[in-house]
């Protein structure tokens, strides 16, 4: 049987991590959500008389997680970079600005911004 290996993580606060050859099951796999109650919300809002097919949900919904997939791991390697343990809203912002055409970047990190600041104010 294999031994593990025990080192001190440099971000863990000094707590021991195992460090092996193999990926736990918790970081290959992001866990893919399901936004099509969303998408459903949001097109009823705008367009009430309209509808959208499960073909073009399971689209939407692979868009979704695939933005969001990229922006994560954008954030994650600028949080590496600058030697950081902790992940910032500054590094989500710089990884939308990285990923995104100019105009498109500075109206979802303005609409974000906007979002959370009236969810944690409500």
């Amino acid at each position: 049987m294999a031994r593990s290996i025990i080192r001190k993580c440099k971000c863990s606060r000094g707590h021991l991590c195992p460090i092996s050859g193999k990926k736990s099951h918790f970081s290959t796999s992001f866990g893919h959500r399901n936004y099509s109650l969303y998408v459903n919300r949001v097109l009823k809002e705008v367009v009430p008389q309209s509808g959208i097919s499960s073909h073009t949900l399971d689209i939407m919904n692979t868009l979704i997680n695939d933005i969001f997939e990229r922006i994560a791991t954008e954030a994650c390697n600028l949080r590496h970079l600058r030697k950081r343990c902790t992940l910032t809203s500054e590094d989500i912002q710089k990884a939308v600005h990285l990923l995104w055409p100019e105009k498109l970047a500075e109206y979802a990190v303005a609409f974000g911004s906007e979002a959370v600041h009236r969810y944690v104010h409500s």
